[in-house]
């Protein structure tokens, strides 16, 4: 098929290094390879800190190239601290921020698109998407990486009951509606698309990939070893954002009832709202260190470094968003153990590549370490496994042709 001219909607974008920003920003790359002229509108770079990055705190509009992509940088209400109401600002902020440089691209015959796509999260920059889309005569494509009001929900940052959690169960479902094709990263996710009312025909898989900038690195995991004096010791790594969904508090929990095992050290390595509370929580465990988010060109050597990847997620948010960071953890070559509940599509992933306890079990989690710590040979195995499916699952030159021959 011939992309044209294609505008890209959507809040995050690198150089924020977790999260759905790489992955806008490796669409809108892969769009390019593809033949097409892309422009992605996006916010200023705030996340997983929730704080505008000192480089782009003026304020206004920004215009900047990314390789062969345009971006324009769009100014908005970022909360120090996201409560449910103040989120809701920081979204309709972009929503609106984000109007402007939509309808000047839609305006202008030289850049109007062909086609226009918005990633959810925002949820809230559909609307805006969608005028673009229809005052161009361009198809949209809707991407879902979360299902945001049920993350909400799911969280406490909203109350599943009333006229407000109604209200924005009915708002997501139109908004979803809108789109001539909409996406999302895993099949379970895909049949809730289609549970809230999307065509069945209109929706289809596209995953997130492996990075391939971060590949293993055995030099410089020994380096970041040496470092931060972890030894010979067994290293349960968790790296990528510390908030509400991942429910990393159950990691403390399983240190605590770990401290006595020397050789096992647990890392965090991230950042985000509940930072702060995470390090109270830690204080006086010598089994934990926390770090903050290593660079890209560090991403390889930590994430060889851990012996296995810690991938918690609470209950309530299995289903609204297959962690993104899995991706990575497979192709290191390295096992996982997760907390979710089998028919999920993280269990389904993980399965045959580690070992799955249940959501909140700081005492199961325990017991999944210490198995492989004291199996080095099923760490081998699992890690194996799990290398081989980052090849099968997350290869993203297969994964973004897919998407495209969905679009024709």
């Amino acid at each position: 098929m011939t992309l044209g001219r294609v505008l890209i909607i959507g809040l995050n974008y690198a150089p924020e290094p977790v999260g759905v920003g790489p992955y806008t920003q490796g669409l809108a790359q892969a769009l390019v390879e593809a033949g097409a002229e892309v422009t992605a509108v996006v916010a200023k770079p705030y996340y997983p800190q929730w704080k505008t990055a000192p480089a782009y705190a003026d304020g206004g509009w920004r215009e900047e190239q990314d390789g062969p992509v345009k971006v324009i940088r769009c100014p908005i209400y970022v909360p120090a601290e996201p409560s449910g109401l103040k989120r809701i600002v920081h979204l309709v902020s972009f929503m609106a921020s984000a109007l402007y440089p939509a309808l000047r691209a839609v305006l202008n015959r030289r850049t109007r698109p062909h086609l226009v796509i918005t990633v959810a999260p925002a949820l809230l920059g559909i609307p805006t998407a969608w005028l673009a889309a229809r005052l161009a005569g361009a198809r949209l494509w809707i991407h879902v990486q979360d299902f945001e009001v049920e993350a909400a929900l799911a969280t406490g940052l909203m109350r599943g009951t009333g006229f407000a959690a109604r209200l924005a169960r009915w708002t997501e479902n139109r908004l979803l509606g809108l789109g001539d094709r909409v996406s999302t990263i895993s099949p379970q996710m895909c049949a809730k698309l289609v549970a809230k009312g999307v065509a069945p025909e209109r929706v289809f898989e596209m995953r997130n990939w492996a990075d391939d900038r971060f590949a293993p690195d055995p030099a410089g995991s020994a380096a970041i070893r040496a470092e931060w004096g972890l030894g010979n010791r067994t290293v349960a790594l968790y790296s990528g954002n510390i908030a509400r969904k991942q429910g990393i508090e159950v990691l403390v929990e399983a240190a605590q009832l770990l401290r006595d095992r020397s050789d096992i050290v647990f890392v965090i390595c991230g950042e985000g709202p509940n930072r702060a509370e995470l390090e109270r929580l830690s204080a006086g465990l010598d089994n934990v260190q926390l770090h903050d988010l290593q660079p890209a060109a560090r991403m390889g050597a930590m994430l060889t470094m851990a012996d296995l990847h810690l991938l918690p997620q609470i209950a309530g948010a299995a289903d609204l968003v297959l962690p993104s960071k899995l991706t990575n953890m497979l192709a290191s070559g390295r096992p996982v153990v997760a907390t979710t509940e089998p028919g999920t599509g993280l269990y389904a992933e993980v399965d045959g590549c580690g070992l799955i306890t249940p959501p909140g079990d700081a005492a199961a989690l325990a017991g999944a370490i210490t198995q492989l710590a004291d199996d080095p040979a099923r760490r081998a195995d699992f890690g194996k496994a799990a290398a081989r499916r980052a090849v099968e699952r997350w290869s993203k030159p297969a994964i973004i042709a897919a998407a495209l021959a969905r679009l024709g």
